[in-house]
């Protein structure tokens, strides 16, 4: 009995210290080695290959030519500009569910996610998963990034087939370049609504003066009540020169003939006659419904008006040039710096990178634990 009891503490002794060590460490392996090695087993034997196609592009806008002062001018000289705020629109809309909902439509953007060589930890889980489930997990297969100082916008789509990551990059572009026209549609749209709008205005202005001089001339039977005044004015001058001149010639005649001579009577009717007429001819001019004064003002105030309208509409048929020309300088596009690629190699899952991470962060956790752990040891004793 002795002699066995005697053995085995020496067998234990021998075999103790790689023992002893594995299992103060049994946590740390199982908690932090042995999920780095599964991670890894996955990573090299079954994760599939995830090839990335990138593209970039920028957003450009028409401006005014002129001349370059420096070579960074020389862009800008040549009739065009970066458009930043287009260019984080456009960013923000490829990140959008709209975008990503016609992306899906337009190439079955689900089925592209889970082809049959995809592995089952990144592939896409459902086909028919929910907006909010396929946009994290589209976010998470492609990035979008804007360089603030270039401007330059970069697209890198992955996907399980080197194809399928270029037609999901080259289908984005094609997404981003009807936006930018959309914009550029509604920026002209809206620059010429105002100008056509005030157009329309001046138009309807000078109509309704016009159709306000045509009631006029048709009611008072006047085309013109100044040319009609300046015709009774004439007429009236007439009419006061016969008179003066029969008065002259009554009195030269007055001078050496008998007052009940027939040529002084024809002379003496002659001047009522024409005292008469030049009585009715002022009461027409002046007094009664159809008096000129009136006809005269209020002519003139039609004019007037017609004039105004015919000027407002001047200006507006200039203001209309001019929003054709600044909506030309507002028409934006998309130029490609960089087309979608064709990749060679997958360089997703970054297996490496990803075991490494792991290690770290379960490193950590465990450290952070086992400290807790000791410290309520501590405590409890």
């Amino acid at each position: 009995m002795t002699g066995a009891a005697a053995s085995r503490p020496a067998a234990s002794r021998s075999s103790s210290p790689w023992l002893r060590m594995l299992w103060r460490r049994r946590f740390y392996l199982l908690l932090v080695v042995l999920p780095t090695l599964i991670a890894g087993l996955y990573l090299y034997g079954f994760a599939a290959g995830q090839y990335v196609s990138e593209t970039r592009f920028l957003v450009r806008g028409r401006q005014e030519t002129r001349v370059a002062s420096s070579l960074s001018d020389m862009i800008g000289a040549a009739g065009f500009k970066q458009s930043s705020e287009e260019a984080l629109s456009v960013r923000d809309f490829l990140r959008s569910q709209d975008a990503l909902k016609a992306l899906d439509r337009s190439i079955d953007l689900t089925g592209l996610y889970r082809r049959p060589e995809a592995d089952l930890l990144f592939r896409l889980w459902t086909a028919d998963p929910p907006i909010e489930f396929l946009q994290i997990y589209h976010q998470w297969m492609n990035t979008i990034s804007h360089d603030a100082t270039s401007g330059i916008i970069t697209l890198q789509a992955r996907a399980f087939r080197p194809e399928d990551a270029q037609r999901i990059a080259e289908e984005q572009l094609r997404l981003s370049e009807t936006f930018i026209n959309d914009l550029s549609v509604k920026a002209r749209e809206e620059t010429l609504r105002v100008a056509h709008e005030e157009l329309a205005r001046a138009e309807q202005r000078v109509r309704d003066s016009q159709m306000a001089v045509t009631t006029f001339r048709q009611r008072e039977q006047a085309v013109d009540p100044s040319r009609s005044a300046q015709i009774g004015l004439e007429g009236l001058g007439a009419l006061e020169g016969l008179l003066t001149a029969a008065r002259a010639e009554l009195q030269e005649k007055s001078s050496y003939m008998r007052n009940d001579n027939p040529q002084i009577a024809t002379l003496r009717n002659r001047i009522a006659s024409l005292q008469t007429e030049i009585a009715r001819h002022r009461e027409r001019l002046t007094l009664g419904g159809q008096a000129l004064p009136g006809q005269l003002a209020t002519y003139e105030r039609l004019m007037l008006e017609r004039e105004f309208a015919d000027k407002q509409l001047a200006s507006a048929t200039a203001s209309l040039e001019t929003a054709r020309l600044d909506a030309q300088r507002q028409q934006l596009f998309l130029a490609r710096v960089v087309q979608p690629n064709m990749a060679e190699y997958p360089l997703y899952p970054k297996a490496g990178v990803m075991l490494i991470s792991m290690f770290l962060v379960l490193s950590v956790l465990y450290g952070i634990g086992w400290m807790l752990a000791a410290g309520i040891r501590e405590h409890a004793l």
